[in-house]
């Protein structure tokens, strides 16, 4: 569970680090003139080359790391969209697997191990993947697959230059997308960026260009005076990018969020941006400067609307527990608890009721699927699904 507690004081490597990823994004706030929208601030904090914290060599995930996801906390995650995947792929007669941002690997080592099982393997799992360091994290953790498994494995800088018909596959990707921070004043949609002052990075209110007061007004959500959130503009752009590729199929797009209408709502005013550090979660995003995630919980209205855009039809939207159950978790459960010692078995089956638990993963998660000339049902939306809430 992530502690909203003091912050872990920084190593002495750790502090030289943020140092040097501090000094690049003020080069790039002198650049243009002392003001960066926060968008460019979160792009750089963690996706800057060799600096950021994507892309440079902190632990992110997992118990030692900053935070933990669905397939480090249980292998039943993995299995259960495993088979979703399985059905999609039995529909098409076969095709591939691209998962995009495959984190530690672990998603990836237990769905292929399940498909096998299932005897409905992709012909190639292609992994999307920019950061070096989280590669290399991934190809040691699918090392322990067999090498006819792993055979099928390609690592990709961009999405596939040719079509491909399967399964598209992104989990705890769309909250790290960088976002504009915007706030209401005097009825109009102010900016919210970050200047330099007093040795750190503030907050700093600067005019709205007309992209972002279109995008606040295209909410179509009242927002009272003072009302501060964000909103995640390239969305779309990197939907449309990712799924260019799918000729066929179905993209499953993991994540915590909301629909617009609860993400706006007045209770919610200061919006949903978090920091992660070391398994606590804070609010500062000027501390820990490339050493912790930011995040920003997902507007799944705008994910349909941008799968809409880019040619994909909305075929399901529901909670992550609803999706693992109708993919057959219990079963799943079962299957893990009998697999193991009698010691090890309650803390395994724990950890597996974690993502379907309402106060925990199992509603604060969704998941949507977005088709693109696949017509068939699909059954992690058996059990209830919530698109026309959308």
């Amino acid at each position: 569970m992530l502690i909203p507690l003091e912050l872990v004081e920084l190593s002495a490597a750790e502090a030289a680090h943020e140092a040097r990823v501090v000094a690049a994004i003020r080069a790039a706030l002198d650049a243009a003139g002392g003001w960066l929208p926060f968008s460019r601030f979160m792009q750089l904090a963690l996706y800057a080359p060799g600096l950021g914290y994507y892309a440079a060599g902190a632990h992110k995930l997992g118990p030692g790391g900053d935070y933990v996801t669905a397939p480090e906390l249980s292998p039943v995650f993995a299995r259960c969209l495993a088979s979703q995947c399985a059905e999609v792929l039995a529909t098409l007669g076969g095709g591939d697997i691209l998962e995009v941002g495959a984190g530690s690997g672990a998603l990836a080592v237990e769905l292929l191990a399940e498909l096998a099982r299932q005897r409905q393997l992709p012909a190639r799992y292609r992994i999307l993947e920019t950061s070096p360091e989280l590669r290399a994290r991934q190809q040691a953790a699918l090392a322990v697959l067999s090498g006819a498994l792993r055979a099928r494995i390609d690592w990709l800088d961009r999405p596939p230059p040719t079509p491909f018909e399967g399964v598209v596959l992104a989990n705890e990707v769309l909250d790290a997308l960088p976002v504009e921070r915007f706030r209401i004043r005097g009825g109009r949609v102010e900016a919210r960026g970050v200047t330099w002052s007093g040795g750190r990075f503030e907050w700093a209110a600067g005019p709205a260009d007309a992209a972002l007061e279109a995008a606040v007004g295209a909410l179509g959500v009242p927002l009272a005076e003072g009302y501060e959130s964000e909103l995640c503009a390239m969305l779309g752009a990197w939907l449309a990018a990712v799924t260019a590729p799918l000729g066929a199929g179905v993209a499953l797009l993991v994540d915590y969020g909301l629909v617009r209408a609860s993400y706006y709502e007045p209770g919610r005013e200061g919006g949903t941006l978090a920091c992660f550090h070391r398994q606590r979660c804070h609010h500062d995003p000027f501390v820990n400067i490339g050493l912790q995630d930011l995040t920003a919980w997902v507007d799944f209205t705008r994910v349909a609307e941008a799968g809409l855009a880019a040619g994909l039809a909305v075929a399901g939207y529901t909670t992550q527990a609803h999706f693992l159950l109708a993919n057959g978790f219990e079963r799943h459960v079962a299957a893990l608890r009998s697999s193991l010692d009698a010691g090890r078995e309650p803390v395994a089956a724990g950890a597996a009721l974690r993502l379907v638990l309402p106060g925990d993963m199992g509603e604060r998660f969704k998941c949507i699927a977005l088709a693109r000339r696949y017509q068939a049902p699909l059954a992690g939306f058996a059990l209830r699904d919530f698109a026309a809430t959308l």
